[in-house]
């Protein structure tokens, strides 16, 4: 570290001391599900980098002001290809890059990380090394370059879990380490977002580092919630954490809930007060017009309101009133009698099973259950009737939501295929809608999705649940010596709770 960057830090960590708030950059931030938990927080979104247009539209929408569709807020950046300093004279700042942030956030693709060994992250500054070209490690050298060029108090980096073993490499033990060097204490850890209030069962690893001005170990967030991992979760989580030393100095140990704590949020909880679609088969004509931003209804008489259901129409700057958008899902007729046989918890092979009473069915009533099976007419009526995946290879490409458990982990391959998340309504006889997809991501309904329904379930597959994110940012901001926000719905909430 340089004496600059020690005076340049002090100055940020006295204007903080002061009651400034917290200044945030957020890199590859997609449509801002990172950014909307630090806002929930108390955090200031600054600016932020997201290569992906709609993406970078939809964060624009929902924290750009009145004109975010024109603003340079709304234009897809490259990381690689923009420096701190282009950024902040496009956003018309008035400071420079070191003067401007305290927060820098990254959830970088796994990519950037491949095969970067200790030696190779020691030598970022400049040394000649052919493995340096590998474009899969540009982004983490960038990210590097940002963290000198913005002087950040703090530091946030999301990934999944396998970035612990990485090519045989514990990549987060060696970002902590360069950290480190350059002025910083830093610790890692795996959260599960239903540990934190979120309707769905999802292990991010998160990074988080503070500033030696700031004299502070970096701490995580308790839990809120209370949930047995699934087997196939605590399975993964352990191959994850095969390359964690026992002697890491870097390594939090993995927050545990305590079973006294709420239960974590179900499905029902989650999405059963959003409209009932039944359009994609009594009238799909209705539901191909549907624009993503159409607005219907909430259902009425369903009784009390989830706490969860309460808090995404009551999200503050994000409320709705009666209706909300997104209620959009996939037109595919041969599945939803399918659908609607499945029971809670049936993955592809039942779904399998299932197709194929179906075609017997089918065949029996047609008076043609002993036409041969290399018949062109058997071949046809089963093409309309059965899937055509074999279930050894995809086990887990169907799935049907358990309304009384969170959700498996949304993907951002929903973006082409919903399948892993079935409604559990048998009446509905669907995937979910996008709508409900961002419920069970946590986002509030009032938060607006840019493009078409793909791209839309695309942002949402890859976001930070921005309930995971509020978790993070509180207990970073109260590291930082700042109030950690509290808004009204969240105390009414609280309130009710204790009621």
């Amino acid at each position: 570290m340089t004496s600059d960057s020690k005076t340049i830090r002090h100055e940020k960590l006295s204007r903080l001391q002061m009651g400034g708030k917290a200044r945030t950059l957020e890199i590859c931030s997609g449509a801002g599900g990172l950014s909307l938990g630090m806002l929930k927080a108390g955090f200031d979104l600054s600016a932020h980098i997201e290569f992906d247009p709609e993406a970078a539209k939809s964060y624009a929408l929902n924290f750009g002001g009145a004109d975010a569709r024109s603003s340079a807020w709304a234009r897809p950046r490259d990381m690689v290809e923009t420096t701190a300093a282009q950024l902040v004279a496009e956003l018309g700042f008035k400071t420079k890059a070191a003067e401007s942030f305290d927060v820098l956030a990254a959830g970088l693709p796994c990519q950037a990380f491949a095969r970067i060994g200790r030696s190779k992250l020691r030598s970022v500054a400049g040394e000649e090394d052919a493995f340096q070209k590998d474009p899969r490690a540009s982004l983490y050298r960038h990210f590097l370059q940002f963290v000198e060029d913005t002087q950040p108090l703090a530091i946030i980096i999301e990934n999944v879990p396998d970035i612990l073993n990485f090519g045989g490499h514990n990549v987060p033990e060696e970002i902590c380490e360069t950290l480190e060097q350059s002025g910083y204490r830093a610790r890692y850890t795996i959260l599960n977002a239903a540990y934190f209030g979120v309707p769905q069962v999802r292990e991010r690893l998160f990074i988080v580092a503070l500033a030696d001005a700031l004299d502070q170990v970096p701490e995580f967030p308790d839990p809120t919630h209370f949930l047995d991992l699934p087997k196939g979760y605590e399975g993964s989580r352990r191959v994850a954490l095969k390359h964690v030393s026992d002697s890491s100095r870097y390594f939090h140990p993995i927050p545990v809930p305590d079973p006294k704590l709420p239960l974590a949020v179900g499905t029902r909880e989650a999405i059963g007060d959003l409209p009932v679609i039944t359009e994609h088969f009594k009238d799909p004509a209705t539901i191909r017009r549907r624009k993503l931003s159409a607005d219907l209804p909430y259902q009425a008489n369903i009784g009390a309101l989830s706490d969860y259901a309460h808090l995404m129409r009551s999200w503050g700057g994000f409320a709705t009133s009666g209706s909300s958008d997104g209620h959009l899902v996939r037109v595919t007729p041969r599945d939803f009698p399918i659908f609607s046989r499945m029971a809670v918890g049936d993955d592809y092979p039942m779904a399998r099973r299932i197709a194929e009473k179906l075609l017997a069915e089918t065949l029996a009533q047609a008076g043609i259950a002993d036409i041969g099976q290399d018949s062109q007419t058997y071949l046809d009526i089963r093409a309309k009737i059965v899937p055509p995946y074999d279930p050894a290879k995809f086990p887990n490409k169907w799935w049907k939501l358990d309304p009384d458990k969170p959700s498996r982990t949304l993907t951002a391959h929903m973006g082409k295929d919903t399948y892993s998340h079935i409604h559990y309504d048998s009446k509905q006889r669907r995937t979910v809608s996008v709508r409900e997809a961002a419920r069970l991501q946590s986002f509030p309904d009032g938060f607006q999705f840019a493009g078409a329904m793909n791209a839309a379930f695309r942002q949402i597959g890859n976001a930070v649940p921005p309930l995971l994110g509020y978790a993070v940012a509180s207990s970073l901001l109260a590291q930082l010596g700042c109030h950690v926000s509290r808004p009204e719905v969240e105390k009414k909430v609280a309130r009710r709770r204790a009621a």
